[in-house]
């Protein structure tokens, strides 16, 4: 499957749901801000990932936004501008 380049960002009200929030999405992408993390996903991980997301957010106070940001494959200095501080990629890291 054609892994995809996402930009997930939460605004949740409440510290616990918001820590849990934080706590499963650092187990799916890479932390760049304060509530905002960059996922590689494929089509079934995003919707594992947007189902279990949708079980923790109290739909009437939270707000979780998935926002596709295009192919894996393109460089992520060519889609994430920095005004500031720089920018830098993760490094990548492989376990074997």
């Amino acid at each position: 499957m054609k892994r995809r380049r996402y930009l997930v960002t939460y605004d949740v009200s409440d510290d616990k749901r918001r820590t849990r929030i934080f706590k499963f999405l650092r187990n799916w992408g890479d932390h760049l801000q304060y509530s905002v993390f960059l996922c590689e996903l494929d089509a079934r991980e995003r919707v594992i990932v947007e189902r279990r997301l949708d079980e923790f957010v109290h739909h009437d106070e939270d707000q979780v936004l998935v926002v596709d940001l295009g192919p894996a494959e393109i460089d992520s200095g060519r889609i994430v501008a920095a005004v500031g501080k720089p920018y830098r990629p993760p490094a990548v890291v492989y376990v074997v």
